[in-house]
């Protein structure tokens, strides 16, 4: 019974999927799904990237949390449309949740759309929102363990943004140890190091997000 159970639950949410991923593809909207245990940094992530993207893109942002609207003030104040989903305990969002915020978006007006999950590295992975890309966040306070340990995220994701990159001198993380766990694990995927707070990094990460624009909008 729990199987099937499983089952109905993921049949249910990638038909919810498949709608999001046909609305997305109306309005010609590139889709950015951002997953990492709390405190990585994806908010303050997101706000600079709101900053620099804001002038040539319009952006929107769905924000899971278990409560409160912190984090989407914070990408409103950055300058992008951001409608918070409060789970009430849920350890992930779901494509349903999503189909249920997409109503307050005028897609068509949205270049560029970023969800970021709630805070976990293991239930968001399993679940289809109908994005066009899974990323991975990653701080270097995290330390080296938490690839291996939680490998399922990492196989799912395409790439890892390490964040916190500001902190190597300060802490014992390797950087080729994580690249050379997420390689044994991922073989396609890749990471690129910024610092949200210094902005060490940023243009690389705002330069993929442009050629994923690019490439998306090839696809219509």
């Amino acid at each position: 019974m729990k199987v099937t159970l499983g089952q109905d639950v993921l049949t249910d949410n990638n038909s919810a999927a498949a709608f999001n991923r046909d609305q997305f593809t109306k309005s010609k909207t590139l889709v950015i799904n951002l997953m990492s245990s709390p405190g990585a940094g994806k908010t303050t992530l997101l706000q600079k990237t709101v900053q620099r993207l804001s002038q040539d893109f319009r952006i929107g942002v769905i924000e899971g949390d278990l409560a409160t609207e912190i984090d989407a003030d914070r990408i409103r104040e950055a300058g992008a449309q951001a409608v918070q989903i409060n789970t009430g305990g849920g350890c992930h969002l779901d494509a349903r949740m999503v189909a249920k915020t997409l109503p307050e978006f005028n897609l068509d007006e949205i270049d560029i759309l970023f969800i970021e999950n709630v805070g976990n590295l293991v239930c968001p992975s399993g679940y289809d929102l109908g994005q066009n890309h899974k990323i991975a966040i990653l701080s270097v306070p995290e330390g080296n363990d938490k690839i291996p340990k939680y490998p399922v995220m990492f196989r799912r994701t395409e790439m890892v943004i390490l964040n916190k990159i500001d902190l190597l001198p300060y802490l014992d993380f390797s950087v080729e140890k994580a690249l050379e766990d997420l390689k044994g694990i991922n073989p396609e995927s890749s990471i690129i190091e910024v610092s949200a707070k210094t902005d060490e990094g940023i243009d690389e990460w705002i330069n993929w997000i442009r050629s994923a624009y690019e490439r998306c909008q090839k696809q219509f």
